[in-house]
């Protein structure tokens, strides 16, 4: 043993707990140290990371994070989606906003001529995202994509626009080496043209988090939650069941935490609001967070799956049958192997519209 330790990177004399060392080797030097009566064990080495937690978070943190519902601590690694981007294709973003640290631009409009977002609903969508005190991913860059009025309402057309803006502008982007996500907490009718739209976003390689709907009905029958390659996410209360108005169906791919979640909210304030529109955010930001831990498969469907995968099994009430039964979880409740209506609004479904999903 002596002869490779002679070699070594690091040599560790711990007394009686630890007596060894670090080194490059082959797989016939491995071979010979493991038959040497000498060696207690051969461990490969790996890397250690920062963990953070926030104490008095919102509960949908916490439960993305927790074993068991109730927690009101987050635990995350601290590189939360450092290196990450996430398009908000929505009402637009308060991007000055303190809570977003200087991190959320306004890229572009297809609803109006204001760029601003008279609505709030986007805003709050990219604080659960990003955002330092209620986000998941607390390091993304955030990108406003405004495609809903103050109203909250908008055509397929502006839509399909806002996601073609996102599928190009994408690829230039700087910053983003780790990898983009894009949230959808919209929807309208089964569209082909809309579906389509969405699928070229994954094509591109873009994760897309997309709302399930509050219709309480089955989300095959709406747009783009229909799309198979996106990720269409179902609403949780905070007792674990699943929220009375959420969408449900073989197209839902994860549950996530919807109902009375408190988020960002323009003019530097917040709010707390219901829907599958405050669910989908959570797994965009996870999406962002695993991407910049680089803990996950980096293509988007893969990405899909693995989230689902690393969830909580069997823990939510009153799912449907044919609908998953698997809440979000960043790794953190020893589930998943990753290292890593107060003022609500009332989506309406309007032909050949889109309106919000909270």
């Amino acid at each position: 043993m002596s002869a490779f330790s002679a070699d070594a990177d690091h040599v560790y004399n711990f007394g009686n707990a630890l007596r060894g060392f670090s080194s490059t080797l082959n797989a016939t030097e491995i071979e010979k140290l493991q038959n040497d009566p000498d060696v207690d064990f051969i461990e490969q080495d790996a890397i250690v990371t920062i963990k953070a937690t926030q104490r008095n978070a919102p509960w949908g943190l916490a439960r993305l994070s927790s074993a068991q519902p109730g927690s009101t601590t987050y635990s995350y690694d601290e590189s939360a989606g450092e290196g990450t981007c996430a398009y908000i294709v929505d009402t637009g973003i308060d991007v000055e906003h303190p809570d977003f640290e200087g991190r959320a631009t306004f890229l572009a409009n297809y609803a109006d001529n204001s760029d601003t977002d008279g609505q709030g609903h986007g805003t709050h969508v990219a604080g659960t995202v990003g955002s330092a005190t209620y986000g998941v991913a607390k390091k993304t860059k955030l990108f406003a994509v405004k495609v809903l009025d103050s109203n909250g309402e908008g055509t397929n057309s502006a839509v399909i626009a806002g996601m073609d803006f996102v599928a190009s502008d994408a690829a230039g982007q700087e910053g983003c080496a780790k990898g983009v996500v894009v949230n959808m907490s919209l929807g309208g009718q089964s569209s082909t043209a809309v579906n389509q739209a969405a699928a070229a976003i994954v094509k591109a390689g873009h994760f897309l988090a997309v709302a399930a709907g509050n219709e309480a009905a089955d989300a095959s029958t709406s747009s783009p939650a229909s799309e198979q390659s996106v990720c269409t996410v179902g609403a949780t209360a905070s007792d674990d069941s699943l929220a009375e108005y959420s969408n449900f169906g073989a197209v839902v791919d994860i549950l996530a935490p919807g109902s009375e979640i408190k988020s960002t909210w323009p003019g530097g304030s917040t709010n707390t609001i219901s829907g599958t529109s405050m669910a989908s955010p959570h797994i965009a930001g996870l999406a962002a967070y695993l991407l910049g831990l680089g803990s996950a498969p980096s293509d988007p469907v893969e990405l899909c799956s693995y989230i689902a995968e690393t969830a909580l099994d069997g823990v939510v009430g009153q799912v449907p049958r044919r609908t998953v039964n698997k809440l979000a979880n960043n790794g953190f409740a020893g589930n998943g192997t990753a290292k890593a209506t107060d003022g609500s609004v009332v989506g309406r479904q309007l032909n050949k519209r889109f309106s919000i999903r909270a």
